[in-house]
């Protein structure tokens, strides 16, 4: 089988391991520059574990050359206790690195968060039409854990490293100097070794999270047609697609176990190098003057601080520090461009997008249709059967135009193609004489020419005024009474006065759990009447209604200034408007309700169907 690499799907994390950090140190300095006072408190409460080691070796060292070789027993037990102290501070010192560590971790995690959102969101709204970013749910939740986890372990190690080093080299010195000659050179050693390994190591790590994103995408991909996969018989060649990327975690998990080999043989000569130095010349040093108790005081330092604090920097450092500066490169990379949409060579071109940017969407010209696609087609997916092919049509302004057809037939991505949410993969959507979709980020608020209304009504927590008001800034505002007025006109014309009476007026709070789903459309489609967009998109946004709510809600919504489209699911909502749009999956027929029995079979069945219902 051939192996398939993952280079096209790694994103920007391709570089070199000095590349990521010239992409992750900019925004390391601008995040500990922020928290100076976090760090000077971990700072403080290291340094009263620096004085717990210096005095674990100089009292035993003490102990023993003052105390019990020298006979006395008083003085030796004295110095032990003022070890033990050492002891007493370490442990309080500790539980406030503790405390002080949690102000930089926390600050770090809601961080990436906050990032991996925005950079879904980015990707999704600079390219709507390309397909779920399903790595985007391991950045947010594998790796943020893993920054997260690797980022307390690194700080934590690597000031234990520093304070404990700094308090057992100045114990050496002030027992004999010339301990530091013995122990240092082995050191320096061992800890080079271990560096070496550092960035082959990094470079395996970054491959494993690229395998990871690249294998999240591609089950993402085929968990969405997993029916029809298994429909078509094409189990064995989505598995081909899948098998390569788990071979290759196989074989990188492999490598990775051997580079941590490597960087164990190097803990070792760091970590036991300098003792055995120390033990091979304790005769050369005992002759030179160095007392027995020196040099049990220099093995304590060595056993019991310097070594340890240097095996767990080691192990940070070789995991946790090349996990964080890979994870973190991820979350510092630059957004990709925004891919081009797909163009049918036989069908126009589709809309160039814009730079990205909060423009005002263009005039529309005097005569311009209030919505018009133009040999318009779209498919979810490089190989699935398009759903619009070719569509082409005009919707006049002040009109009211009803869509109807079978379920998953094409209705609701006309309503969102219209709403700029999709880019065609063919042909040309305007809303108001201008692309549907006006900038290549597609615009980051409400665009003012449209409101769509789904099937499931947005409600939110807030006061009934909030949820009638939230699309759109009244007129006159300023005026309460005017802005009352407004909405209790809005309420009548809807017929809501029941519902905000039963709710406690304009101004008491709307529990969204508490209200039905038909109560949760009425509120709805009042923010939609009080809305200043001259085209209103409803998909479905009354299938919770009763005939006769529908009824009074959508002849309130037309007669309103501006166009109305609505997706239908009554033959009683398709014979009050205008025109009717007809998808059957072919073609598309646009005509009245009384023309379009003659020219549609299949509207003709959708009729005699629907006049066959109990609620029509």
């Amino acid at each position: 089988m051939t192996r398939t690499g993952v280079g096209t799907g790694r994103g920007a994390a391709t570089g070199t391991e000095t590349e990521a950090w010239r992409r992750v140190a900019p925004e390391a300095r601008r995040f500990l520059r922020g928290r100076g006072n976090a760090l000077a408190r971990l700072a403080a409460w290291s340094l009263l574990e620096s004085a717990h080691t210096f005095l674990g070796g100089y009292g035993v060292a003490r102990a023993l050359d003052d105390g019990f070789l020298a006979g006395r027993t008083t003085a030796g037990l004295a110095w032990l206790a003022a070890a033990a102290v050492g002891a007493v501070l370490g442990g309080i010192a500790l539980r406030g690195v503790f405390a002080g560590l949690a102000d930089l971790v926390e600050p770090l995690r809601d961080g990436l968060v906050r990032r991996a959102v925005r950079q879904a969101l980015d990707r999704a709204v600079g390219d709507p039409a390309r397909a779920a970013d399903t790595g985007a749910v391991s950045r947010l939740t594998q790796q943020t854990e893993m920054a997260r986890d690797s980022f307390a372990g690194l700080v934590l190690t690597v000031r234990s490293f520093v304070f404990t080093t700094v308090g057992a080299l100045a114990g050496m010195a002030a027992l004999a100097p010339v301990l530091l000659l013995v122990v240092v050179p082995p050191l320096l050693l061992g800890v080079a070794a271990f560096l070496a390994t550092l960035r082959p190591m990094a470079a395996v790590q970054r491959r494993c999270l690229d395998t990871d994103e690249v294998l999240a995408d591609r089950l993402g991909e085929l968990g969405a047609g997993l029916r029809d996969i298994a429909a078509c018989g094409g189990a064995a060649a989505a598995g081909g697609r899948v098998e390569p990327l788990i071979a290759d975690q196989e074989r990188l998990a492999r490598r990775l176990a051997g580079w941590a080999a490597l960087r164990t043989l190097a803990l070792g000569t760091a970590g036991r190098l300098p003792v055995v130095a120390l033990l091979v010349a304790a005769p050369w040093l005992l002759a030179r003057g160095v007392t027995a108790g020196t040099l049990a005081g220099g093995l304590t330092y060595l056993v019991h601080a310097l070594l340890p604090a240097l095996d767990s920097l080691m192990a940070a450092l070789g995991a946790a520090g090349t996990r964080l500066l890979v994870v973190l490169e991820r979350f510092c990379a630059p957004l990709p461009p925004v891919r081009a949409a797909r163009v049918d060579p036989g069908r126009a071109p589709a809309a160039t997008a814009r730079p990205a940017g909060r423009a005002t969407p263009p005039a529309a010209p005097p005569t311009a249709a209030a919505a018009e696609l133009r040999g318009v087609t779209f498919a979810y997916g490089p190989g699935a059967a398009p759903v619009l092919d070719g569509l082409d049509l005009v919707v006049r302004p002040g009109e009211h135009l009803a869509v109807v057809g079978p379920s998953g037939i094409g209705k609701s991505t006309l309503t969102a193609l219209l709403a700029g949410m999709l880019v065609p993969d063919a042909g040309t959507v305007l809303v108001a004489g201008a692309p549907a979709r006006p900038t290549a980020s597609g615009g980051r608020g409400p665009d003012p020419r449209r409101t769509l209304l789904p099937q499931q009504a947005y409600v939110f927590t807030g006061t009934v005024r909030e949820n009638l008001t939230h699309l759109c800034d009244l007129p006159g505002q300023d005026d309460p009474r005017s802005e009352d007025a407004r909405l209790r006109h809005a309420v009548d014309v809807l017929g809501l006065e029941g519902l905000v009476e039963r709710l406690g007026g304009l101004d008491a709070e709307v529990r969204p759990g508490v209200l039905s789903r038909g109560e949760s459309q009425q509120l709805a489609l009042a923010a939609a009447y009080l809305s200043p967009a001259p085209l209103l998109l409803l998909d479905e946004a009354t299938c919770h209604l009763d005939p006769q709510t529908e009824e009074r809600a959508e002849r309130a919504l037309a007669a309103r200034p501006g166009t109305l489209l609505v997706v239908a699911h009554r033959v009683t909502s398709a014979a009050r408007a205008d025109r009717v749009l007809v998808l059957d999956g072919t073609r598309a027929v646009c005509g009245t309700h009384a023309e379009l029995p003659a020219l549609s079979a299949l509207y003709r069945d959708l009729v005699g169907e629907w006049d066959g219902t109990a609620d029509g």
